[in-house]
């Protein structure tokens, strides 16, 4: 059933919405450092280190180091060794992302950056490392060029070789590449209204996405996966 639910378009529009939040929300209050994109502070630790601003490279430093870790623990969640502790390790990831995001809130913008870019990289990296398909398609809820990738492949296919599935696919893309953008929006507009407690609304939406797997298992079945919520 968590697989099932978790693989849903409705799980990966309010994942994709939270995950574009977060990058909106540390870009805006901490000082221009990606929470979810490591590409960007892998190029900008190079500008720095070339330039030789050692305090500003540390600052994309531990954000990458914290999504390596992040990206080890959900492959831990994802073994049978979890499953042998726990039976909703999914769950149990959302919980954690959660709890991670309301402590963020009460970090005030002036206390150390790395206190906030940090953790959530590492939630980032949960979430990349355990949520990348909805149903039989692979997307990505912390980036968005991928997506925008595969919706241009699909949209060709779909107007220029006329196929009616392609287009089904492109549709898909289209939502979640306007999920990341509407939730990049909002994440700096938040932030700039409510200053470091913006951190309450991504938890928020993760905790809607909690909800789904109740609302199916006391359905007792999964939504098909790219039904039209």
């Amino acid at each position: 059933m968590e697989s099932q639910t978790s693989t849903t378009l409705r799980f990966a529009l309010l994942l994709t919405a939270s995950s574009a939040f977060l990058d909106g929300y540390t870009f805006v209050s901490r000082d221009g450092v990606f929470a979810n994109a490591q590409t960007g502070n892998v190029i900008l630790l190079g500008v720095n280190l070339a330039a030789a601003e050692w305090q500003a490279a540390v600052g994309h430093l531990w954000p990458i180091l914290a999504f390596l870790v992040g990206v080890a623990f959900a492959n831990l969640l994802k073994s049978e060794r979890s499953h042998r502790l726990t039976a909703h390790p999914i769950r149990l990831a959302i919980v954690a992302q959660i709890l991670v995001l309301v402590a963020v809130a009460f970090v005030p913008l002036s206390w150390n950056n790395a206190l906030v870019t940090v953790p959530v990289s590492f939630v980032a990296a949960i979430q990349m490392g355990l949520f990348r398909t909805v149903g039989s398609l692979s997307y990505m809820a912390i980036a968005t060029t991928g997506n925008l990738l595969r919706f241009t492949e699909a949209l060709y296919a779909g107007v220029v070789d006329h196929k009616p599935e392609s287009r089904k696919v492109a549709g898909v893309y289209a939502r979640i590449i306007s999920a990341f953008a509407v939730g990049a929006v909002i994440g700096a507009v938040s932030t700039q209204a409510l200053s470091h407690y913006a951190a309450f609304i991504p938890a928020g939406i993760l905790a809607a996405t909690l909800v789904l797997f109740y609302v199916d298992e006391r359905e007792g079945r999964g939504p098909l996966p790219l039904e039209k919520d």
